[in-house]
């Protein structure tokens, strides 16, 4: 009987323990935008293909975001310019073409291993035309989308979205366009992840 009762109350405490962690605004999060969050939840990682830990963001964290995220929650990315001078907006043009020619994964797959394992060094537009180029994009096709007004376009967005976020260091997670969680206060990326969960179910 006593071991029962005891079960009994495990269960019952243990939606209690669950639901105990609590997320604390301008600890674990700031709130960016006094208006109305996004019409559906979704989480924007800002990212700079010459960050290192972009770098590595993109090869654990991101598979495991969109695998686990919760169902309902869309996850973009946007790059930012303010790393890498003058290549930092060709590097955010180049996110914007690949995107708009459909080889996002290839193509940033590529862009990151040029820059973080080949260690190669580019300088203009030219040299990243000639990557695409090498994974299979036709030069022309290149060449159209990045004067487009398309891509002109996303990449006045993830600037004008970088600047209303005060984005100052990547990687950073942006939840329903609301919530910039903050990274000073955690422990991993686990933890990172479940705050933005908590967030995007966040009203």
């Amino acid at each position: 009987m006593k071991k029962a009762l005891l079960m009994v109350a495990a269960l019952l405490l243990a939606p209690l323990t669950v639901s105990a962690v609590e997320y604390k605004e301008g600890v674990h999060y700031t709130v960016i935008n006094d208006g109305p969050a996004t019409a559906k939840p979704e989480i924007t990682e800002f990212f700079s293909f010459y960050c290192p830990h972009c770098f590595n963001f993109s090869k654990t964290v991101v598979p495991k975001i969109l695998a686990e995220k919760p169902e309902g929650v869309a996850f973009n990315q946007a790059h930012v310019d303010f790393i890498g001078k003058e290549m930092g907006v060709e590097m955010s043009r180049a996110f914007a073409v690949a995107h708009q020619l459909n080889v996002d994964e290839k193509m940033d797959a590529a862009l990151f291993s040029a820059i973080h394992e080949k260690k190669q060094h580019f300088t203009n537009r030219d040299d990243v035309r000639a990557l695409f180029v090498a994974n299979g994009v036709d030069g022309k096709a290149f060449d159209a989308a990045a004067d487009s007004f398309m891509v002109k376009a996303q990449m006045a967005k993830m600037k004008r979205d970088t600047e209303n976020a005060k984005i100052s260091g990547v990687p950073a997670l942006v939840v329903n366009g609301k919530y910039r969680v903050e990274t000073g206060a955690i422990k991993s990326y686990d933890e990172l992840l479940d705050i933005a969960y908590y967030l995007a179910k966040k009203q």
